[in-house]
C-alpha cells in the first residue's frame, strides 16, 4: 500500500473521531442548557423580601404584633389550622399578661380523662394545655375541606423555604387566574403557591378583625401581624437565645481583652527578660 493511500485513511479517521467528539460535545451542551432551563423554570413566584421587625441578629419580637397575630390566628386561621406545639402558658408575659392566658384558655374545650368511669370528657382548658386542633384528626380535616389537609402552622415559617416572606406573599397575593387557566370547583390562584392552584380561598381581608389596640386592620397588616406571630410560634426561645448570644460574645471579648493585656504586660517581660550570671570564682 503506497504512502498516499496510508496517510488518506489516518485523516478519514482522524475527521470521523473529530466528528464523534463534535456530536458528543453538542449533545452534552444541548443536555446542560437543558438541565439549566428546567433549574431556572419553576411553578411559583419568588416571594418578595420585607424587612421583618425580628429578622436582625439584634432585633427582638414586636409583642404588640405577637399579640395581634394571634388573634388573627385565633379569629380567622384557628378555624382550619392547628397549632400543636404552642400551649397556652406559652403566651405569658409575650403576648399577654397570665389572666389574660388563662382566660384566653378557658374558651376553649379540652378533651380529658378516662374519668373514674373510664370516659373521656371535656373541661375548659387551662395554662398547661396545648391550643386544640380544629379536627379530631387527619381524616376529620380531609373530609371538612375536600381532600385537602390543612397543615398546622406551628413550625410554617421553618417548613417553608423563605418561610416569612412566603407565607406574608402567599396570604397577600390571590389573584384572578391567567388566562387559559382553569380551576376545579373549590380551587383558587395564587401564583405564590406551587403550581398556582390552591384549595385555601383568601383568609385575609381588610377588616377581617377588629384589633383591641385600635390597629387599622387592613389585609397587610393583619397578614404581616400573623406572620410576625407565627415566626414567634415556630421559635418562643428566639429572643432569650439572642440575648445569651450577645452576652456570651461581650463575655468572649472580655475574655480576650484580659488575656491580651496578661500576655503583652505580665508574661511579656518575663519571656524577654535576660538572665546573666556572674562570675565569683576569681573574686
Amino acid at each position: 500500500m503506497s504512502s498516499q493511500k496510508i496517510l488518506g485513511r489516518v485523516l478519514s479517521a482522524g475527521k470521523q473521531r473529530l466528528g464523534l467528539i463534535s456530536g458528543v460535545s453538542g449533545a452534552g451542551a444541548v443536555a446542560c442548557f437543558a438541565s439549566a432551563a428546567a433549574l431556572a423554570s419553576d411553578d411559583a413566584m419568588h416571594p418578595g423580601q420585607y424587612p421583618w421587625d425580628f429578622a436582625g441578629p439584634l432585633s427582638a419580637f414586636d409583642k404588640a404584633s405577637v399579640r395581634r397575630g394571634f388573634q388573627v390566628y385565633k379569629e380567622v386561621c384557628a378555624s382550619c389550622h392547628s397549632l400543636d406545639r404552642i400551649a397556652f402558658r406559652n403566651l405569658v408575659n409575650v403576648s399577654h399578661t397570665e389572666l389574660q392566658a388563662k382566660a384566653i384558655a378557658a374558651t376553649y374545650d379540652v378533651v380529658d380523662g378516662p374519668n373514674d368511669q373510664g370516659e373521656m370528657f371535656e373541661r375548659p382548658g387551662k395554662l398547661s394545655d396545648y391550643i386544640p386542633s380544629p379536627y379530631a384528626n387527619e381524616e376529620a380535616a380531609r373530609a371538612a375541606n375536600n381532600g385537602a389537609y390543612p397543615p398546622d402552622l406551628s413550625l410554617i415559617t421553618k417548613a417553608r423555604h423563605d418561610g416569612a416572606n412566603y407565607v406574608f406573599s402567599l396570604l397577600t397575593g390571590y389573584k384572578e387566574s391567567p388566562a387559559g387557566v382553569t380551576l376545579r370547583e373549590g380551587m383558587h390562584w395564587n401564583p405564590y403557591f406551587p403550581g398556582g392552584a390552591i384549595g385555601m380561598p383568601p383568609p385575609i381581608q381588610d377588616e377581617c378583625v377588629e384589633f383591641e389596640d385600635g390597629t387599622p386592620a387592613t389585609a397587610s397588616q393583619c397578614a404581616k401581624d400573623v406572620v410576625t406571630f407565627l415566626s414567634w410560634a415556630a421559635e418562643p426561645e428566639q429572643d432569650d437565645r439572642k440575648q445569651m448570644g450577645f452576652k456570651f460574645v461581650g463575655g468572649m471579648l472580655a475574655a480576650v481583652a484580659l488575656t491580651a493585656y496578661y500576655k503583652r504586660f505580665r508574661w511579656g517581660p518575663v519571656k524577654t527578660r535576660h538572665i546573666s550570671y556572674k562570675d565569683n570564682t576569681h573574686a
